[in-house]
């Protein structure tokens, strides 16, 4: 696909509709929410596990649940059962209603289930070990009735103690960060580090069970004077259970300048636990997690191996964890020898790359390490301790975003010290300096230009990471003594792959949920059908094989995906500007959860999970001026200077929200909810703009296209939750849509002056056709079909649906009815899904045959593209593997919402 000129776009979004003439007046009736019903209750919703295995070794899992429009109030209260009818614990709570106040999703946590699982109305089970909490002085004290964890509100220590009945099993848990404050770029130079411990400014509880408990910790991590990198950290407790979660979220609030070796560069950021040890050396165990579930497994006092044998009952226990006999009973020729035998205190394991980990240890500090071995990818777990308990935890994602590492120090004394480092300080420094010195773009036309070669927007100091953030998931256990290889390797599991509770399709199609009537399961009854679906697997396979053989993987990368493909060098495009990091461009997070919410495949959760994750976080702003609006795509996630409210979009949030309640991903939606301020600090098209502007509070330029589909996911989903701003929220829905609908060209107007105190636009004098190719492919359509759903308002639907049935129409039709065309337009194939909406809500039987001609004959994927991967070895590129030169990532996300919609809303109508 030849490269979407952006520059066009910009054009098109200054045009006549921002220079026309204004008043404010509004449309002649207000808008109202949809007539509600009466609750009529939802048929018994059958709820698995996404992968086999069920819970497992983890704390809990929570699923989000969505229900048809009036089944039940926002009272009900829900009970679980599971395949034989035994009731199951479960605490339930609203996340969604919908506008006549019934509920439209609920969460609903569990700390047990292995198969299938049924929810329906009902009194809920209380589990048997309740989740208890209890604030006193300045401590949080949490019981799962299996382990007893001890939180601060001030302080450094987050964990002051983790406890198993009288068994003090981990204690301060705390943050860590190692600055790096000069970076050296030759073989030259003295290295020096400043250790930050992180500090609490806040703590509250969020939930108190009886299933589940949450606490919430936000701080800074400070050293003297000196408090940077917010952290927000989640634990999370089940009933039951004898290990604990947290997310940990970190934002980069440091500076970084391109071409200066000092600043805030970070060497090394961790969690760190002090793990009491009570056992002799002999009974002290270590287990650190290798390739798969592969395990290191020894003691810090080892007696398997010598010259003389303890006996091979007391080798055997070692090895499997258990209390050895008392060396009285051993051959005492190893009996009396035992302080010759070497204690090794300290081991580490260290994934500087996706490729390969490295183990080593050595008996304490001063003394030399030993080589205990190495591998590909770790698996991320580690266990310390002994015959009288021990502390078992693991960091998710391990390898896939590298560098990490896991340290135990100190395991021969009283006290062991254990680290996950999210960022390994044996990696380089964390290096997020601007990657080229400008080349000279210092004005708008030069700049402009370099969009002309490179198709990145530059812009000085525009390409900063300031404000960037990264959540990281870890998984803690109590353990009452050394669990064995079976419970070990479910432990390694459950880090691996958190186990997660999911509807089924049927359900979420039942509900109505994102976008009524826009996905159906999976149909291959006739040939053309069967033929789209092997298109959209061929698809996803083969952009899953190239974040393997491409290594899209790294702290900051992964989750993300490449834009566009370079065919000469059989390379992915990963070095030139705005071919580079996709960063959502044309809503690849859609079409993946598309995928999944009609299939319900656990590969496809997991990928668009980790998309989730990475755009949600990494190439968004959360600090600073430009908090609130995303970047372009470009060579580094923060690189172009397009910051830009599509990029931001909570549309893309919504689905993993909506499917497993996770609050990290709510505060990143309910920080959107005041984005359109940002319009007052940045224009987004301020490098092509022909007249004067500057951005007024009361006129504001903004389009209806990607601006207006961002902030109105956002107010959506705001009230939605019934977010603490959710009447704000809902007064922005309907007053926007409300004087969109009264523009004199509606949607095909293109931009309007928005007031930000009253939440309107000014409603043109004039009539004006300003519409872009990417006006509807960040959620517009998604988000339209669920708001015309909701909401009563016809003058709306009319403007939404004359827009999808004029893009694609003839230049002749768009000048007929605008009196003028819409100029030199792309993108068809992906618009035909706005076609085949309209058709279904309009009846019109043209506009359905229009739809698949469109989506057959137009531009994007064909029938006739090859689809099928050619190999590639050396010396052609780097690593053998496999390419199609004809995919990109815009086409893609574009034929897969396109072939999703299309055959949900016309499959009973292709030709």
């Amino acid at each position: 696909m030849s490269p979407i000129p952006r520059r066009s776009l910009l054009k098109a979004a200054a045009v006549t509709g921002a220079a026309a003439r204004f008043s404010w007046a509004l449309g002649a009736r207000d808008a109202q929410a949809a007539p509600g019903a009466e609750p009529a209750g939802a048929d018994p919703v059958t709820l698995d596990w996404l992968e086999d295995g069920g819970l497992g070794a983890a704390p809990g899992s929570t699923v989000g649940v969505p229900w048809p429009k009036g089944a039940y109030r926002k009272d009900q209260t829900f009970a679980l059962t599971d395949a034989g009818g035994k009731a199951v614990p479960v605490q339930s709570w609203p996340i969604a209603y919908w506008p006549d106040g019934s509920l439209k999703w609920t969460a609903h946590a569990v700390a047990s289930g292995d198969g299938k699982l049924t929810l329906a109305a009902g009194t809920p089970a209380a589990p048997e070990k309740k989740v208890t909490v209890e604030k006193r002085g300045g401590t949080i004290g949490i019981s799962t009735g299996v382990i007893t964890a001890r939180i601060g509100t001030s302080g450094s220590t987050l964990v002051k103690s983790v406890t198993r009945g009288s068994t003090e099993i981990a204690k301060n848990g705390r943050l860590v960060l190692i600055r790096q404050p000069e970076i050296e770029d030759e073989d030259q130079g003295a290295v020096r580090t400043e250790r930050f411990d992180g500090v609490i400014s806040k703590a509250e509880v969020e939930q108190a069970g009886p299933v589940r408990a949450v606490v919430r910790i936000d701080g800074k991590h400070r050293k003297g004077g000196r408090s940077w990198l917010p952290f927000s950290i989640r634990l999370y407790f089940y009933a039951g259970a004898d290990s604990f979660r947290m997310v940990h979220t970190i934002t980069y609030d440091g500076t970084q300048e391109p071409g200066k070796a000092s600043g805030d560069f970070i060497r090394g950021l961790g969690v760190r636990f002090t793990v009491p040890m009570r056992d002799e050396g002999y009974d002290r165990h270590i287990r650190i997690g290798g390739d798969g579930t592969g395990l290191l497994r020894e003691a810090v006092k080892g007696i398997t191996g010598l010259r003389r044998d303890p006996g091979a009952a007391v080798q055997s226990a070692q090895f499997e964890g258990r209390k050895l006999p008392d060396p009285a009973t051993w051959d005492q020729r190893v009996t009396t020898r035992l302080q010759y035998i070497p204690e090794w205190g300290d081991y580490t394991l260290s994934q500087l790359s996706a490729d390969g980990f490295t183990l080593r240890k050595r008996t304490k500090k001063g003394h030399g390490w030993v080589g205990a071995g190495g591998g590909r990818r770790a698996s991320g777990f580690g266990y310390v301790g002994g015959s009288s308990g021990g502390f078992s935890f693991g960091l998710r994602d391990f390898w896939e975003k590298f560098p990490a590492q896991l340290d135990i120090r100190d395991a021969h004394t009283d006290e062991a010290e254990v680290t996950l480092w999210l960022w390994s300080p044996e990696a380089q420094p964390m290096d997020l300096r601007f990657y080229h010195d400008g080349m000279g773009q210092d004005t708008y036309p030069e700049q402009l230009e370099g969009l002309n070669i490179t198709y990145e927007d530059y812009e000085p100091e525009f390409g900063t990471p300031y404000g960037i953030a990264r959540t990281s998931e870890l998984l803690f256990w109590a353990n009452e003594s050394t669990p064995g290889p079976g419970r070990l390797a479910e432990q390694v599991e459950a880090v691996r792959v958190l186990p997660q509770l999911a509807a089924p399709p049927r359900q979420l199609i039942r509900a109505k949920a994102f976008g009524p009537g826009l996905y159906s399961e999976p149909d291959r009854s006739t040939p053309a059908k069967a033929k789209i679906e092997d298109h959209l697997d061929f698809l996803f396979t083969y952009y899953k094989d190239q974040v393997e053989q491409r290594r899209w993987y790294g702290f900051w990368d992964y989750g993300d995906i490449m834009h566009t493909y370079d065919t000469v060098r059989h390379q992915w495009r990963y070095d030139v500007g705005g071919y580079a990091w996709d960063n959502s461009e044309l809503s690849p997070d859609l079409w993946l959860w598309f995928a999944y919410l009609r299939s319900g495949r656990a590969d496809i959760f997991r990928f668009a999970e980790a998309m989730t994750r990475h755009t949600g976080e990494v190439d968004v702003y959360h600090l600073g001026k430009w908090a609130g609006l995303g970047t372009r795509h470009g060579v580094q996630h923060f690189a172009d200077s397009a910051k830009q409210q599509r990029i931001a979009n909570t549309t893309y949030r919504r689905y993993y929200y909506f499917l497993t309640a996770d609050e990290r991903v709510g505060d990143l939606m309910h920080a959107n909810v005041d984005s359109d301020e940002t319009f007052l600090v940045l224009d987004p098209i301020r490098k092509i703009r022909t007249e004067p502007y500057t951005p007024d509070r009361h006129a504001l330029s903004i389009g209806f296209g990607t601006d207006w589909s961002g902030l109105v996911s956002a107010w959506l989903t705001e009230w939605e939750r019934k977010g603490p701003k959710w009447e704000k929220a809902k007064a922005r829905v309907l007053s926007t849509m409300e004087t969109i609908a009264a523009q004199p060209n509606g949607f095909v107007q293109g931009t309007g002056l928005y007031d930000l105190d009253t939440g309107r636009f000014a409603i043109a004098d004039k009539p004006a056709v300003s519409v872009s190719h990417l006006s509807a492919v960040f959620g517009l359509n998604e988000l339209c079909a669920e708001l015309i759903d909701l909401v009563d308002m016809p003058k709306f639907n009319e403007a939404y649906f004359d827009y999808c049935r004029f893009f694609n129409a003839t230049k002749a039709e768009q000048k007929t009815r605008y009196g003028s065309d819409f100029g030199s337009l792309l993108l068809f194939q992906g618009h035909s899904r706005l076609d085949a909406y309209a058709a279904v809500k309009t009846g019109d039987e043209k506009l359905a045959e229009r739809a698949w001609e469109k989506f057959y004959n137009s531009d994007g994927y064909k029938e006739s593209a090859p689809w099928r991967t050619e190999k590639v070895t050396g010396p052609a590129a780097l690593v053998p593997g496999s390419e199609a030169t004809w995919v990109s990532t815009n086409d893609t996300a574009l034929y897969g919402l396109a072939a999703i919609e299309n055959l949900a809303l016309l499959g009973d109508r292709m030709p």
